[in-house]
């Protein structure tokens, strides 16, 4: 395997060393929040064995990201860093799909638990919704790689991103039904989901239809269902050539950091979620509703 490529004067070298930084600090993360369960598992005296879903999801989110990190590729195209077969689309677009569900299901999850302390039926249809739209989003991702079609990578992108815009909803619906550090949270929720959106909506999604757009008017034959099994397990080609990955570099950064990120923190909700009822906004008024009026004394 040649590292000829790995100078400080290559920008994907010094791009692909920030990758794995980032995993490797990714990472440490997750095990320093696996102690800090383990500490609150002491704490409640909870059995030694409980496994909370929150953090096992972040797991195969974390280490499936810091596996694409190390060995990236750009699946449509077909190019990676390394020649292995572990740079094979078939086993990174394999290790993506498990670890994007697993994402979606942390949303759903917490989602799940927000709606249920604040009785909002828009977050929980919200929280419901979300695994199945991300789920057909996997499928058109996988369209897209057998065959080379980018259609199917505008209509994945575009379905994460419809899947935010409904997250983005849920959680206005509930700033209004929790005060205090809760409220804030899920501003600074909100407008990180936003932000996500709007990235979605200006870059990634037009990057893509401008490719299919591109490949549609060149005439482009695309691949059938058993070719493109074929070709995704067997084919790849090793490039180091800025050009070739300066597309990609963008979003993969923010993916392997930031989404991992939110990742961990949605993973450390489930340190802090039974507090959630003393942050309700309606928390003060129920208990005050739960009272029972004094009886005054009307003689012996």
């Amino acid at each position: 395997m040649r590292l000829d490529w790995l100078t400080w004067s290559n920008p994907v070298a010094v791009w692909w060393s920030f990758l794995v930084l980032v995993s490797a600090a990714n990472i440490a993360l997750l095990l320093g929040l696996r102690s800090r369960f383990r500490g609150a598992r002491s704490e409640r005296r909870v059995r030694a064995f409980a496994i909370e879903p929150l953090l096992l999801l972040s797991t195969a989110y974390v280490f499936g990201c810091a596996f694409r990190s190390v060995l990236p590729r750009a699946d449509v195209q077909r190019i990676c860093l390394f020649d292995t077969w572990l740079s094979s689309v078939l086993v990174g677009r394999s290790v993506a799909t498990v670890a994007e569900i697993c994402f979606a299901v942390q949303w759903a999850i917490v989602l799940r638990e927000l709606a249920k302390a604040a009785n909002s039926d828009t977050a929980r249809n919200v929280a419901n919704a979300i695994v199945p739209v991300i789920v057909v989003a996997e499928a058109c991702s996988w369209y897209a790689v057998i065959t080379t079609n980018y259609l199917g990578n505008v209509l994945e992108n575009s379905l994460w991103t419809a899947a935010f815009l409904l997250i983005a909803l849920a959680l206005l619906r509930l700033l209004t039904k929790f005060r205090g550090l809760v409220q804030f949270a899920i501003l600074a929720a909100t407008a990180g989901v936003v932000g996500y959106v709007a990235f979605m909506a200006t870059v990634d999604v037009p990057m893509y239809l401008a490719r299919w757009h591109a490949e549609t008017a060149a005439g482009q034959e695309f691949f059938g269902l058993l070719g493109g099994l074929h070709d995704v397990a067997t084919h790849w080609v090793v490039t180091h050539d800025i050009d070739r990955w300066k597309n990609e570099i963008a979003w993969m950064s923010l993916y392997f950091s930031v989404a991992v990120w939110t990742s961990l923190i949605l993973a450390g909700f489930g340190l802090v979620k039974h507090h959630l009822p003393r942050y309700c906004a309606n928390a003060g008024i129920s208990h005050r509703a739960g009272r029972r009026p004094a009886s005054l004394p009307v003689g012996h």
